[in-house]
């Protein structure tokens, strides 16, 4: 007889799972810490009868705080460790979404704000990069672009799933579910994937069997000028300020966006229009990633994609309430810029800056965007209640000062993008 069996094929590398269980906390985390406040807003809003002037100013203070311990969530994972950060990141958002849920007073919204800004800073963007960046090297680029896709994976299952709870249980009794459901995930993914490391796995990055198969490849421009002063840098400058004038437009729209849609589509249709809007921003990253090459002029890349958004906010204008083709192609065009506004600036600054200024500036970079857009939810607020003293709107859903508001704020994020312009190096990789 011959010996028929097949060689086992090789096991899954151990970081891929960890990217998956990234994924995973990333939809909790953006559902419940992002997509989750704007319609909080119009629970609050109906349910309790206070301002979407005031609800939006907890929503700030929320982002706020979670950028304030941005600002230290690596001393944090030094001192404490990733899974137990992680962790406490996940109870800290259960009771934070719990007082979002079981506020009787305005006082009480507020006094919740710093548990669940902490928890959504524990567990999105720079505690992704942390779970990931151990575990690969070369491909890191692909690793957290997967991981990142739960954010937006957030918004396609969180938006509509949090209009059917509320609807169905209401506000309290969904807080409780998702709280208990997301803390539950969060516990049994971080101890089984997050714990171990590639050192204790006995693992290289990347999957690779030695160190040698690891090659360097460039992460910045050997030819550029050091970044020896960033506020007085003509490169790292519009580059923040593009960065954080397109966050500001784009989180301040989001957080209105919901309860505008209301009115026209319904609760179900808004939160529809809301994951449809996320899920064209899982396309727009995709197709983007997909067609750009090694010498794109990345500068260009985001000024237009910010435009786009733009022409989505006018659109919104174009709709006046009650257009429902004009209201759907306004959140597809700003959908489908969402996710690239932040996967953007770090390749621009792949190209601009040495390999070893690089990380500092997009540090930088995003620190400013952070602390830039915890005040939009707020001012776009103001906006659309100014909009609304300024004369009655011929339909509830209409609000133009907003919307001509965000485009503007997208134009010059645009012109701030093409202001520090410079030409890529041929044949950059």
């Amino acid at each position: 007889m011959f010996d028929v069996t097949k060689p086992r094929p090789p096991p899954v590398f151990f970081g891929w799972q960890v990217v998956g269980a990234a994924f995973a906390i990333a939809v909790f985390a953006w559902g419940i810490g992002f997509y989750g406040p704007p319609i909080f807003l119009e629970a609050l809003h109906r349910s309790r009868g206070w301002s979407a002037s005031l609800i939006s100013a907890a929503i700030t203070a929320h982002f706020l705080f979670g950028a304030l311990v941005v600002a230290n969530l690596a001393r944090l994972h030094r001192v404490f460790g990733l899974p137990a950060v992680t962790r406490a990141g996940a109870l800290l958002t259960a009771f934070g979404l719990l007082g979002w849920a079981l506020a009787r007073e305005p006082w009480q919204l507020f006094a919740i704000t710093p548990l669940s800004g902490a928890g959504w800073a524990a567990t999105s963007g720079a505690a992704l990069n942390a779970m990931v960046s151990p575990w690969f090297v070369r491909r890191r680029p692909a690793a957290l672009a997967m991981a990142f896709n739960g954010a937006s994976m957030g918004g396609v299952i969180f938006s509509p799933l949090w209009v059917a709870l509320i609807a169905g249980l209401g506000f309290q009794w969904a807080g409780i579910a998702v709280a208990l459901a997301m803390t539950a995930v969060l516990w049994l993914l971080t101890g089984r994937y997050l714990a171990p490391t590639p050192a204790s796995l006995g693992l290289l990055p990347d999957g690779d069997a030695s160190a040698a198969a690891r090659p360097q490849g460039r992460r910045g421009r050997a030819d550029a000028a050091p970044l020896e002063h960033p506020w007085r840098d003509r490169r790292f400058g519009t580059l923040a300020l593009a960065a954080s004038l397109g966050l500001f437009a784009q989180i301040g729209l989001i957080s209105q966006l919901f309860s505008l849609l209301v009115p026209p589509l319904g609760a179900a249709g808004a939160g529809a229009a809301m994951g449809f809007a996320t899920a064209c921003a899982i396309f727009g990253r995709t197709v983007l990633g997909m067609v750009m090459r090694p010498d794109t002029d990345r500068r260009v890349v985001a000024a237009l994609n910010v435009t786009l958004q733009a022409c989505g906010s006018v659109a919104l204008i174009l709709a006046a309430g009650d257009s429902i083709p004009f209201l759907l192609l306004g959140c597809t065009l700003f959908g489908l810029g969402l996710g690239n506004v932040t996967s953007l600036p770090p390749l621009i600054a792949q190209l601009e800056f040495t390999p070893d200024d690089v990380q500092h500036a997009v540090a930088l970079v995003t620190a400013l965007s952070q602390a830039t857009y915890a005040f939009a939810p707020a001012t776009f607020g103001l906006l659309r209640q100014a909009g609304q003293m300024a004369g009655p709107a011929p339909h509830a859903g209409s609000s133009p000062l907003l919307f001509a508001a965000a485009a503007l704020i997208q134009l010059l994020s645009a012109g701030a993008a093409m202001l520090g312009r410079e030409p890529a190096p041929a044949g950059f990789g």
